[in-house]
């Protein structure tokens, strides 16, 4: 290992010391591409860049994360072009993402590139095309708060009440999780709608839910209900007159 370094830093040396006029310029990767090889034989995970510049690094980075992208592997060129710190590079994976289809990868490395833009863009294009998880995740990103309201409506409709809770208790809006909550009691998602009721901080619902669920013998439940709603006399009863 410590040979493959030594062979590594002096071929960049050579070329540092060939190219001086490029130190804190743009890279041109090209000027990389014969120890290439040498990195990805050796691994990204095994890489110690420790001895050069930032700008070297950057360049050697940039050059790798480059020959991944050219192989296909974009899970490494994106880990490479983060350690370089090239949002510029990261966008263009991020493209080759979406070229893909693979909206949450491309939703990721828009993230890292901190590029909000074309993260509410692709958040609304798969809103558009009900992928109602990766709009999710992009708007969410950017901390869109209107739109991640459309998109939890969207899941409520849709019956994604595991979607819809998420959003609507990451933006805290207690409105839209009584709403969620009066959904899944009419779908008899009592679950879903006891979180809801509880985050919503509305006990009167809770209080509901457990004589709905005391009715239809959904005990546990309901003890979990009139629990949270802290309704001392019905859990006292479930617990004297139900033993399972």
């Amino acid at each position: 290992m410590e040979k493959d370094e030594k062979i590594i830093q002096k071929m960049v040396n050579t070329i540092a010391e060939s190219n001086a006029e490029f130190l804190g310029q743009k890279q041109d990767s090209g000027k990389f591409s014969k120890i290439v090889p040498q990195l990805l034989k050796k691994g990204l995970d095994n890489l110690n860049l420790s001895m050069f510049s930032p700008e070297l690094k950057y360049g050697i980075l940039t050059s790798l994360g480059e020959e991944y992208r050219k192989r296909g592997n974009l899970n490494d060129a994106v880990k490479t072009f983060v350690l370089a710190g090239n949002r510029l590079c990261l966008n263009e994976v991020a493209e080759d993402y979406l070229r893909l289809q693979q909206f949450d990868n491309s939703i990721e490395a828009y993230k890292l590139a901190g590029n909000k833009e074309k993260l509410l863009e692709v958040g609304k294009k798969c809103l558009y095309e009900s992928k109602i998880g990766p709009a999710m995740k992009a708007f969410i990103a950017i901390g869109d708060t209107q739109k991640l309201i459309e998109v939890g409506e969207q899941c409520i409709g849709r019956y994604r009440f595991d979607f819809a809770f998420e959003i609507f208790s990451k933006i805290k809006d207690s409105a839209k999780l009584v709403e969620l909550g009066n959904k899944c009691v009419e779908e008899k998602e009592y679950e879903y709608a006891i979180k809801a009721f509880e985050l919503a901080g509305d006990k009167e619902k809770l209080n509901a839910i457990g004589d709905i669920c005391i009715k239809e013998e959904h005990v546990s439940k309901a003890l979990e209900a009139y629990g949270l709603a802290g309704n001392s006399v019905m859990v006292e009863f479930i617990k004297e007159n139900f033993h399972d």
